[in-house]
């Protein structure tokens, strides 16, 4: 069975410029090593925090790598060079509110800082794109929050069938 490619955009203007170590990227691949019980390959990217790098690569890994899952990290605050959402909005298609707000509820039970957070999720073609925060134990807390919810959104949207491991998330699927 041939890995299913999932976009993984680290949006840091340290990171891209090599003065601070990518943490992000690595953070969602450690989550979806134990969410995924189907094959993958990480297509990843690392872009400054810049709208339309973020715009550009979120479009070639829909368009051109044809990822069904694209994930990011980093870029959802209210700093000025937080741009992770404006990007994601210009290029989908529509937008997915619930994925925000249940990312940010669960994120609520742990810090109160997460009522600053702005991620959101939408589709552009076959592809979702769910945007993370950028610490990896935020990122945990908001893929458990909304992952069940995954595998069925990229079958609606005709993508493959992504299969999740039960120990750590139960994919849900109406019964037939």
């Amino acid at each position: 069975m041939t890995p299913v490619p999932i976009g993984v955009v680290t949006v840091s203007d340290r990171a891209s410029r090599g003065e601070y170590e990518d943490r992000g990227g690595p953070g969602i691949e450690a989550a979806l090593a134990e969410l995924l019980a189907s094959p993958w390959r990480a297509e990843r990217r690392l872009v400054p925090d810049d709208l339309d790098v973020i715009a550009a690569a979120l479009k070639d890994l829909a368009d051109t790598v044809r990822c069904p899952l694209i994930l990011t990290t980093g870029g959802t605050g209210p700093a000025p060079r937080d741009v992770t959402p404006e990007a994601t909005a210009l290029v989908c298609e529509r937008l997915l509110d619930g994925f925000g707000e249940e990312m940010r509820r669960a994120s609520l039970r742990e810090v109160p800082t997460a009522i600053l957070s702005r991620q959101i999720a939408g589709t552009r073609g076959q592809s979702l794109i769910i945007n993370l925060p950028g610490k990896p134990a935020a990122i945990r807390t908001c893929l458990d929050a909304v992952f069940a919810a995954v595998p069925y959104c990229i079958d609606l949207m005709g993508g493959p069938r992504l299969e999740t491991d039960p120990a750590h998330c139960v994919a849900f699927r109406p019964r037939a």
